[in-house]
């Protein structure tokens, strides 16, 4: 049974855009330095798992296309490269510590923001936008999932 996942990404890193124009339309989803992000990555997502792809720390953030699980996850390369932002000196090639997966576009929509988000009752209990919440990674429920969409459609 596919499951859901919100996925934020901060635009001027990676946007829907570069998603949209990447080979075959997938990218990596690499610098993830939370643990239970992470494990989310690695236990839980699976091929084909639906992914809202959130653009977050911007203007207007909120919900700009809809993407899925396109790969297992991996161990993230950008641990081991010192030039990255996302370096991280405990990490070996024997012990990994974060990972990366695939994810590939299903199509860009128009921006769900967030302040819409907020104002539909039947997205209360979503986890992004709970109180305190800094998660780049968090389950979305079928309800939810469902919700959304309708919301995108209007």
């Amino acid at each position: 049974m596919a499951r859901y996942w919100l996925m934020k990404s901060e635009p001027a890193e990676v946007s829907i855009d570069d998603l949209a124009a990447a080979p075959g339309k997938v990218l990596p989803w690499t610098g993830v330095r939370n643990y239970q992000a992470r494990n989310f990555m690695r236990d839980e997502m699976r091929v084909g798992d639906g992914v809202l792809f959130y653009h977050s720390s911007c203007p207007d953030p909120g919900v700009a296309g809809l993407a899925a699980i396109a790969g297992a996850p991996e161990p993230d390369a950008t641990q081991f490269d010192r030039e990255s932002d996302y370096f991280d000196p405990k990490a070996t090639r024997d012990k990994p510590r974060w990972v990366q997966i695939d994810v590939a576009l299903t199509r860009r929509t128009r921006l769900l923001p967030l302040r819409e988000m907020r104002a539909a009752p039947e997205l209360a209990t979503m986890r992004v936008l709970a109180p305190g919440n800094r998660l780049s990674i968090t389950p979305v429920t079928p309800q939810e999932w469902r919700a959304v969409c309708r919301l995108l459609t209007r």
